[in-house]
């Protein structure tokens, strides 16, 4: 069990723990830092799911059965209240414990949001600083600073629960978008190396509740669900300016130039370079070797 946190955060190094090489390509997380993900991987997540599922579930089972309609309706916090009514002194507990879980996600969502700008700029899709990782930390910088300046302009709207509402429904539908462009893959792509491949029985499902959670989404709430389509959709003009004009004038490369230039030295990062992988040692690269010199010598 020990491996599958490893498989979930990347690299085993306390160092790597959030740098380039915690998510790196091929079928071992690079540098062999989760042996065998094809069988520890899928293992994680049939253990995860039905464990979380399992607790959420019987913590709500547990709210409804102390608390009443009237009380789970009045309260701001359900678990602070379900806390102060049954465990007395020890309620101190329960809001430890939210916080606790809050800070979880908050680090879970920092090592994807940032890691996705980091993909994206290696892609070229984003600008090659936000590619960058410290020189000796290995940690993505500039990824992580984007994701401070855009998470503190998410905040300074005045009603946190309709930014709750933009956000989840921008997740969920690039999540749907996700799923489908597996089934896309599949038919236009069959024999392309899938280090772990599922059965499109599962992505099929899971679009079906998709569609329909997503439909009754725009039915019940389309003010919200338009405006959330709209923020998404800014970022289209950002897609033609940055990535498909191609002949940009060469002023506006030398200004970014330049700012690419003072960031990496504020921040103290560098373009990571592609290792390439050793050439094999043994008998037959050896033999591989010897005929070589065998032709230079004649």
């Amino acid at each position: 069990m020990g491996e599958l946190p490893q498989c979930a955060l990347g690299h085993i190094c306390p160092r790597c723990l959030h740098c380039w090489q915690a998510f790196g390509l091929g079928t071992h997380h690079n540098l062999g830092s989760c042996p065998d993900m094809q069988r520890n991987l899928p293992r994680a997540i049939f253990i995860s799911i039905p464990v979380v599922t399992f607790v959420y579930v019987f913590a709500n089972v547990a709210y409804v059965t102390a608390m009443s309609p009237q009380e789970l309706l009045a309260s701001n916090a359900v678990a602070v209240t379900f806390g102060e009514k049954l465990l007395g002194v020890m309620s101190w507990i329960m809001p430890i414990s939210v916080a606790l879980s809050t800070f979880g996600g908050v680090n879970g969502s920092l090592f994807t949001s940032s890691r996705l700008f980091f993909a994206g700029a290696r892609e070229g899709h984003l600008p090659r600083l936000l590619a960058m990782i410290h020189v000796s930390r290995c940690t993505p910088i500039p990824a992580l600073l984007f994701t401070l300046i855009s998470t503190l302009l998410m905040l300074c709207t005045s009603d946190i629960y309709t930014l709750i509402n933009y956000v989840g429904f921008i997740n969920y539908l690039f999540y749907g978008v996700t799923v489908a462009g597996q089934i896309v893959l599949r038919i236009k792509e069959p024999d392309m190396h899938r280090p772990i491949k599922v059965s499109l029985f599962w992505p099929v499902i899971y679009l079906l509740f998709w569609a329909f959670l997503l439909v009754f989404s725009l039915y019940s709430e389309p003010i919200v669900c338009g405006i959330g389509l709209a923020i998404m959709m800014t970022g289209v003009p950002v897609y033609f300016l940055g990535v498909y004009w191609e002949n940009k004038p060469q002023c506006f490369d030398n200004t970014m130039g330049k700012i690419t230039h003072l960031c990496q030295k504020f921040c103290m990062v560098v373009y990571p370079a592609v290792e390439e992988s050793p050439e094999p040692s043994g008998p037959q690269h050896k033999d591989k070797e010897d005929g070589k010199s065998s032709q230079t010598a004649d």
